[in-house]
């Protein structure tokens, strides 16, 4: 059965307007607990805005100016496979569907990650998983592997120790996490308690539209150990439709592969489970 992206997109959408400004994006960010907004303009799509087009941009507070322009649409009557491509090949993490100009749904890699939990892909995952892939050192300095992150364009990192063994993942809401508010005043520190959501959303959403404006974010100066998170990891001969659930009960984006010795062997994506969905359906056609 062909699965359309109708049959999988949200249809009740959040989305920013232009006019508009960030404490409006951060706002509907917070209240509806996602990372990124289609911004329309008089029922138009024209733009995306997400968490990270704040963060680099903190200087902007104008949604036009912080929003990414021209994004990449998709019609409720293409295929998943088509949007699992389209994704992949833009490496972007969600589409706005529209009919004609008007939104009326939006799906994202999450989406389809879930379709692929139900599929019951046997196929293992080794023929998807990642051998290239940035790591941190769990006795580096929290800053530095921040500023690696930035310069690799990463916005999570499996972490080895001395031995050469995983020991955990970073990503950037435990930077969040593990950083202060600074200005010429005052220093609110964000990692005060640890029973938090493992997301950290609400209150990192907080504390931004509380200062951003006249503040800056640090991190602080610890060891990439006091950060870091444990690992969800897989083995090469895992199924495809396993290692979906699992990213999908865990709310994360990717898994660290390991031989039986802990040692790392690569990284499994959200974006290689779609491109593993897509080759099951085409094979399936055959």
């Amino acid at each position: 059965m062909k699965i359309l992206v109708r049959d999988v997109m949200v249809r009740e959408v959040a989305y920013a307007e232009i006019p508009g400004n960030r404490d409006d994006v951060l706002k509907t960010l917070q209240d509806r607990k996602v990372s990124g907004l289609p911004v329309v303009k008089k029922g138009e799509v024209v733009g995306i805005i997400t968490r990270s087009d704040l963060l680099r941009n903190r200087e902007e507070d104008q949604t036009a100016l912080l929003m990414t322009r021209d994004p990449v649409l998709i019609s409720p009557d293409r295929s998943i496979v088509e949007a699992s491509k389209i994704l992949i090949q833009h490496k972007i993490r969600r589409l706005p569907v529209v009919e004609g100009k008007e939104l009326v749904g939006l799906i994202t890699v999450a989406d389809i990650v879930r379709v692929a939990e139900g599929m019951n892909i046997e196929e293992s995952i080794e023929p998807y998983l990642e051998k290239e892939t940035v790591v941190l050192w769990s006795e580096m300095p929290l800053p530095v592997a921040g500023s690696i992150m930035e310069f690799a364009a990463v916005e999570a990192c499996p972490v080895i120790d001395t031995d050469l063994k995983l020991v955990g993942m970073i990503s950037d809401r435990d930077l969040i996490k593990a950083s202060v508010i600074e200005d010429s005043v005052e220093k609110t520190d964000m990692s005060a308690d640890g029973g938090e959501d493992a997301w950290m959303w609400d209150r990192v959403m907080r504390t931004i539209n509380k200062y951003y404006t006249v503040s800056r974010i640090k991190l602080r100066d610890i060891p990439v150990r006091e950060a870091m998170v444990p690992p969800k990891t897989a083995f090469k001969t895992d199924k495809v439709s396993d290692c979906a659930a699992v990213m999908r009960k865990n709310r994360i984006d990717q898994m660290p592969v390991v031989k039986t010795s802990r040692k790392l062997m690569g990284m499994l994506k959200d974006t290689d489970i779609l491109r593993a969905l897509s080759d099951y359906c085409e094979r399936s056609r055959a």
